[in-house]
C-alpha cells in the first residue's frame, strides 16, 4: 500500500466533469495512450494510512459512527418477477425502493443504449430503477451525476439520495458530499466487486455483435438456468444472442483494470452505510434459506444502514447470520492479476475483436472437461 502510495504521489492531478481529482497513469508500452485511472474510474480517492481502506478519516468522508461490528444479513425479494430481474436476491430494487417510494432520489449507473456505456444518473422513478438493474461487466463512468445530486439536493431541501456503486465509485461519491456538505442527507452502499474492465473492450464487442442489428436489450446474469449458472444473453432484432464469449473474457481476470488488482476497499470492514452483494455459500452456512433464483448479502456498516434496512425487512424474505458465514473472496483481497495479461491486451491491439473472441472468449477441451467435473459434482 505504501508503495503505490508512493507512486501515485509523483504524478500529475487533472479534474473530472464533476470537480473530483484524479491522477493518471501512463502506460509504457505507449499501446493505450489515455491515461489510466490508478484509484479507478475517474474518482480521486485519497489512501490515507492503515490497510484496505481502515485508516480513511471518517469525519472527512462524511460517514456516520460505525457500529463496533458489521453485521449479516441475507435477504430475497417475496416478487418473484422482481427476483428474476435482479442479478441475486434483489437487494438493490428493494433499497432503492424506500427511496423511491417517498419522493426521493437514487444515483445509479444504467446501459445506454445508444452509446453503450454504462453512466450514473439521478433517478426518481421505478421505471428508471428497473432499467438500471443487474450485474455490469465493465466500468462504469460518472459522467455529470456527482453535479446532478448535488442540484437535486439544493431543488428539494427536505429531500434525502441513495447512492449505489462500487467501492471506488461510493468513495469518490462520499468524498464530494462531505466536501459539499451534504454527506447527512446521503445513504451510501456499495457493492462486493470482482473488478472492471475496460469500457473500450465492451465498445468494441457490442460494435462486433451489432453487425446483427442494434441491441435492444442486455442481460449478463440471466437466471433462467439458476442463481449459480447465470446465462448472458443480449436482444438483438427480436432474437436473443449469447454473449458468453465476451463474459468468458471478463472472468479470465486479464481484461481488468490494473487499479482493480490494487483495490484497498476489497475488505470486510467498509466506510460506508451498506455492502450488498451474492450471499455465495448459501447451501453451507445456511441451506434452509438457499434460492435457486437468487439471494443477496447485506453488510450493514452504520447505524443509518441499519435503518435503512430495518424499513425493507417487512418486504424481503430476510434472516440474520453473521460474517464468519458470508466470507467471500472480494471481502478479503483484491482479484488477483491473471498470467498473460499484458498479452491479451497485446493481442487485442494488433488483432481486433475478432480474434479476441476465437482466442480468448471460447473454452478450451480441458475448460470444457473442468466444467463438467465440477457440474456432476455439485449435484
Amino acid at each position: 500500500m505504501l508503495r503505490l502510495y508512493r507512486m501515485l504521489r509523483g504524478m500529475s492531478c487533472r479534474r473530472d466533469r464533476n470537480g473530483a481529482r484524479r491522477r493518471g497513469l501512463s502506460l509504457p508500452d505507449g499501446r493505450r495512450r489515455k491515461v489510466r485511472q490508478v484509484l479507478s474510474l475517474s474518482l480521486c480517492v485519497r489512501l490515507q494510512g492503515g490497510s484496505k481502506g481502515e485508516g480513511l478519516s471518517r469525519k472527512r468522508i462524511g460517514v456516520e459512527m460505525m457500529m463496533t461490528e458489521t453485521k449479516a444479513y441475507g435477504m430475497r425479494l417475496k416478487d418473484h418477477e422482481a427476483l428474476m430481474a435482479s442479478s441475486s436476491g434483489g437487494a438493490f430494487t428493494a433499497l432503492s425502493d424506500v427511496f423511491l417510494n417517498s419522493g426521493n432520489a437514487v444515483v445509479c449507473s444504467s446501459f445506454d443504449f445508444e452509446t453503450h456505456r454504462q453512466e450514473f444518473r439521478v433517478i426518481t422513478s421505478k421505471k428508471e430503477r428497473d432499467a438500471a438493474r443487474g450485474s455490469k461487466y465493465f466500468q462504469s463512468v460518472p459522467g455529470d451525476s456527482f453535479r446532478a445530486a448535488e442540484q437535486w439536493l439544493k431543488d428539494h431541501p427536505d429531500g434525502e439520495l441513495l447512492f449505489v456503486g462500487m467501492g471506488c465509485q461510493a468513495a469518490g461519491f462520499r468524498s464530494f458530499a462531505a466536501a459539499k456538505g451534504f454527506s447527512d442527507r446521503v445513504t451510501v452502499t456499495d457493492i462486493i466487486c470482482h473488478g472492471s474492465s475496460s469500457p473500450q473492450l465492451w465498445y468494441d464487442y457490442a460494435e462486433y455483435i451489432e453487425k446483427q442489428g442494434r441491441i435492444e436489450a442486455l442481460s449478463f446474469r440471466d437466471k433462467r438456468n439458476g442463481w449459480e449458472r447465470p446465462t448472458a444473453v443480449a436482444v438483438i432484432n427480436g432474437s436473443e444472442v449469447p454473449i458468453h464469449t465476451y463474459t468468458k473474457m471478463f472472468y479470465n481476470r486479464k481484461a481488468l483494470r490494473l487499479s482493480c488488482h490494487k483495490c484497498p476497499y476489497a475488505t470486510l470492514r467498509r466506510a460506508v452505510d451498506i455492502t450488498i452483494g451474492d450471499f455465495w455459500n448459501l447451501k453451507n452456512s445456511h441451506p434452509e434459506h438457499y434460492d435457486k433464483d437468487g439471494v443477496s448479502l447485506v453488510l450493514v456498516h452504520t447505524e443509518k444502514g441499519q435503518r435503512l434496512f430495518d424499513e425493507v425487512r417487512d418486504k424481503v424474505l430476510w434472516f440474520e447470520s453473521d460474517t464468519a458465514d458470508c466470507l467471500q473472496k472480494n471481502l478479503i483481497a483484491p482479484t488477483p492479476a491473471a498470467s498473460g495479461r499484458t498479452r491479451f491486451w497485446k493481442d487485442y491491439h494488433e488483432h481486433g475483436m475478432d480474434y479476441m473472441i476465437k482466442k480468448y472468449g471460447t473454452d478450451s477441451t480441458a475448460d470444457r472437461v473442468r466444467k463438467k467435473l465440477k457440474r456432476m459434482l455439485s449435484k
